[in-house]
């Protein structure tokens, strides 16, 4: 069995006109949601193998927030900077790359890619993953590039109004 979370990065501020877009911080409402997150999470007891972050300041703090809660060591979070651009099919890529040894994942990233990406699996569909939206993906296999064509066994959505 695979399970798989897909986590849109948590709200950020757009106060600092002077940063880029991938150097944008978290707005205080989302390290407050980061943290409720991080603390569902934990409530569930969701540990992953691994985790798999935007290398853009607010996707990664969401990543580190949300790694402290669940214990996971911060330093173990691997940066992917093609997820901050990213295709529906590059998500799959970096997917179908990771090693079959690891059964659970997170990854942080950005819309629309993760929406169009939960899409994909999702039976009702989104118009939008919101900031702080996690999507939880199941899979009845043994094999990372086997998640298109196996059962899925479970999913669900959880909107940050919901924490």
């Amino acid at each position: 069995m695979k399970a798989l979370y897909i986590i849109r990065h948590a709200k950020s501020s757009w106060d600092y006109p002077q940063l880029s877009d991938e150097e944008r911080p978290l707005n205080e409402k989302g390290i407050k949601r980061s943290n409720k997150l991080g603390n569902f999470l934990k409530s569930k007891d969701v540990l992953p193998d691994i985790m798999i972050s935007s290398h853009a300041n607010r996707a990664f703090h969401t990543a580190q927030l949300i790694a402290k809660k669940i214990n996971f060591p911060e330093k173990n979070i691997i940066i992917d900077r093609s997820i901050y651009s990213s295709s529906v099919d590059n998500i799959f890529s970096i997917i179908f790359g990771i090693s079959d040894n690891y059964n659970s994942v997170i990854m942080i990233g950005h819309n629309p890619t993760f929406t169009n990406f939960s899409n994909y699996f999702l039976d009702d569909k989104i118009d939008n993953l919101p900031t702080s939206g996690m999507v939880y993906f199941e899979f009845e296999t043994d094999n990372w590039n086997e998640i298109i064509t196996s059962t899925k066994l479970k999913n669900y959505l959880i909107l940050p109004k919901e924490l």
